[in-house]
């Protein structure tokens, strides 16, 4: 089956997912026999979510760490089959076609792995020539998108580990383009990035979607990020899409046209982003 272009980004249909984790409070001793029998819990990571992306459009999954979010694009990306439910992207089912459609996605995420005592550009030569990108022309995509990141060339030599964490996850995004991707997966791409760092990334991101039409799904906790960049916004809480929208439509819904998206947070949530964040930490459900 070829990509259907003309069919939305990503469709995704009642997509549910549970992970079953041990319950560290079912008492019990610390004997091996005692933690293999230990019971279980499922935590809901993702609970019947549906939503459709359209080409070209950068669509933002706002919510707090816990949320689900992470497992949303785990899904997308082939790396985690829902429980039920189904998604597609450009047409391709991400299960039955699995392979298809990696071929026309990447993926970013705040926790890039690198082989760290290779260089930023044998990191980037070992990307292009998995996909199949000659290594001239992988060398002058990787100088192109590096610069435009704000990306020094006397540094992509430079072992990564010697990179500050702004500089490896550019890194990260010139990996994730270098292929010309049609679908971009952005899992909280920008967290931990200094201020200067993260516009630049936001801007690349604003900038290939207008240069190639590419579609861009974003994750994020950062509401100004979500404003700045997205064309529509769901908010993720427990699992489920609770609102989606323009900002200014989720605004009106909220009734806080003069707020922000941190204020329609609260009134959908009862909580601030903060706090919400706390409890989807001490959940542990790592969504």
């Amino acid at each position: 089956m070829d990509i259907d272009y003309d069919a939305p980004a990503v469709r995704a249909t009642d997509l549910t997912k549970v992970f079953r984790v041990p319950d560290n409070e079912s008492g019990g001793s610390s004997g091996f026999l005692d933690r293999f029998r230990r019971r279980r819990k499922e935590i809901l990571a993702v609970d019947r979510v549906a939503f459709e992306v359209k080409r070209g459009e950068i669509f933002g999954i706002l919510g707090p760490n816990g949320s689900g979010k992470s497992t949303l694009i785990r899904i997308l990306s082939t790396l985690v089959f829902p429980d039920s439910g189904e998604a597609h992207v450009f047409g391709l089912h991400v299960e039955r076609d699995a392979m298809r459609v990696r071929r026309c996605i990447n993926r970013v995420s705040v926790d890039a792995a690198f082989f760290k005592k290779l260089s930023a550009w044998e990191n980037l030569s070992y990307a292009a020539r998995l996909y199949g990108v000659p290594v001239r022309e992988g060398r002058r995509r990787a100088r192109s998108i590096l610069a435009e990141l704000g990306f020094g060339e006397d540094r992509v030599d430079q072992p990564v580990e010697d990179l500050s964490r702004g500089m490896q996850q550019k890194v990260a995004v010139a990996r994730a383009l270098l292929t010309s991707p049609v679908l971009l997966l952005m899992d909280e791409p920008t967290t931990g990035l200094d201020p200067v760092s993260k516009r630049q990334v936001q801007d690349y991101v604003m900038g290939i979607r207008e240069r190639h039409e590419a579609t861009v799904l974003l994750t994020t906790h950062d509401m100004d990020e979500a404003e700045r960049v997205c064309n529509r916004v769901s908010i993720i809480h427990h699992g489920k899409f609770i609102a989606m929208g323009t900002v200014d439509e989720l605004k009106v819904r909220a009734g806080c046209m003069e707020g922000s998206l941190e204020d329609v947070f609260f009134k959908m949530t009862g909580m601030d982003l903060a706090h919400a964040d706390l409890e989807g930490e001490a959940e542990g459900d790592g969504a």
